[in-house]
């Protein structure tokens, strides 16, 4: 099971990001319309992450660019990390993460 929640600014996801929970956090995250210049993504609460989370993620980054908002993802699991790098995707994201 995965949850998101926003509050002041910070996105934070918990639970599990696979490919069985991502449509349905997808089809709430994908209407949804930023207030803020810029939002910190919180995955400090992820159990699992699998490429289709990394995909979402990655969708949700390009959705809110289209808002003219920023994200930047904070406390990165490893294993996402890992699919990052896998992928080739780590240097095109690396503006979007926080050490």
């Amino acid at each position: 099971m995965s949850n998101w929640s926003i509050d002041a600014g910070v996105i934070c996801f918990s639970g599990v990001l696979d490919r069985f929970t991502v449509p349905d956090l997808w089809a709430s995250l994908s209407s949804w319309k930023p207030t803020e210049k810029g939002y910190l993504v919180d995955l400090s609460r992820v159990e699992r992450v699998d490429s289709a989370g990394m995909v979402m993620l990655i969708h949700l980054l390009e959705h809110a660019k289209t808002e003219n908002c920023h994200i930047m993802l904070s406390f990165v699991p490893k294993d996402l990390g890992t699919l990052f790098r896998l992928s080739n995707v780590d240097k095109l994201l690396a503006k979007h993460i926080q050490n």
